[in-house]
């Protein structure tokens, strides 16, 4: 079982529900039939460990990225796994957290870490559904600092956050989609 493979398992063990009947309320208020908490494996050592890899090496690697990050709390773990990674592979990227509200006091900052107007970025959110919060990242990382190259997703739902992202002129890529981890779900199934 190759790395990708490992992580995918990852999360249809610890971060994947399903139910035929939809009981899972969404952050949008909407019942779905699939509920997944990616947190349950972007926390944990295995998991960081083959995020941070899988990332850097499939959506980073040799595309002149100085920074990765997004909108604090999906985001940061796996931001903090891929900077871990990069600094290994001596080819490091900076991790940065976009605040959900300012800071408040002192400098009113949004975006903490070492991000520079000229840097190119990468935004990344664990799930991506509509794209709402993915969204958000962006328009506070270009408002804030740096130019965003594009945004990637541990699971992208397939609800509409591709296509929303691309109205933002942001392509997102993803390392899974629900589909993935519904397949491989089923496949556990006796």
């Amino acid at each position: 079982m190759d790395m990708k493979e490992r992580l995918l398992k990852m999360l249809v063990q610890k971060s994947f529900l399903y139910s035929e009947k939809p009981i899972y309320k969404l952050q949008s208020g909407i019942l779905s039939s699939y509920y997944i908490n990616c947190k349950m494996t972007t926390l944990n050592p295995e998991g960081m460990s083959y995020i941070g890899c899988l990332l850097f090496e499939n959506f980073i690697k040799g595309k002149n990225i100085q920074a990765v990050g997004g909108l604090t709390l999906g985001a940061d773990p796996l931001a903090f796994a891929v900077a871990m990674h990069s600094f290994h592979v001596k080819d490091p990227v900076r991790p940065f957290v976009v605040r959900k509200n300012p800071k408040g006091h002192g400098t009113d900052k949004w975006i903490e870490g070492e991000v520079f107007k000229e840097d190119r970025v990468v935004v990344f959110d664990d799930v991506v559904t509509t794209g709402e919060s993915t969204i958000k990242a962006v328009q506070r990382t270009r408002e804030s600092c740096s130019k965003v190259e594009f945004a990637v997703s541990l699971v992208d739902r397939e609800e509409g956050g591709k296509e929303n992202l691309k109205k933002e002129n942001v392509e997102l890529l993803s390392l899974f989609t629900k589909t993935e981890l519904f397949n491989y779900h089923q496949s556990l199934q006796p």
